[in-house]
């Protein structure tokens, strides 16, 4: 899997993109500029760095944008980077670790046994 870095402003733009699946960039600077408060200069340039990066595309006429990677790519280089980070890659560590400090429900115990159910088939 071809490694995927995003910071958090270039997040907030790809979200855009996924739950709109395609934005002018001058509506994506309105949005940022209510939600975040970065100016539109500010986030055409982190529109430009994705399309760069290889992240979006931009399409004529009226600049508008549209995600090349989806977010479960992200979701899983971004789990994967963690745990290599600070479990030592280890999925055990990490879910042993996370649980400890959980007060989890009869249902949430319930649906964490069928997903490792599901993971033995």
């Amino acid at each position: 899997m071809k490694e995927i870095k995003l910071h958090d402003g270039e997040l907030n733009i790809m979200e855009l993109l996924w739950l709109n699946k395609e934005l002018a960039a001058k509506d994506m600077a309105k949005i940022i500029k209510e939600y975040v408060g970065w100016e539109k200069n500010t986030t055409y340039t982190v529109i430009k760095r994705l399309i760069d990066k290889g992240y979006i595309a931009r399409e004529e006429p009226g600049f508008l944008c549209r995600a090349l990677i989806p977010k479960k790519m992200v979701q899983q280089w971004e789990t994967k980077d963690l745990l290599n980070k600070y479990y030592e890659g280890s999925i055990e560590n990490f879910i042993s670790q996370y649980l400890r400090g959980q007060d989890l429900s009869a249902t949430e115990i319930e649906l964490l046994q069928k997903v490792v159910l599901e993971q033995r088939v």
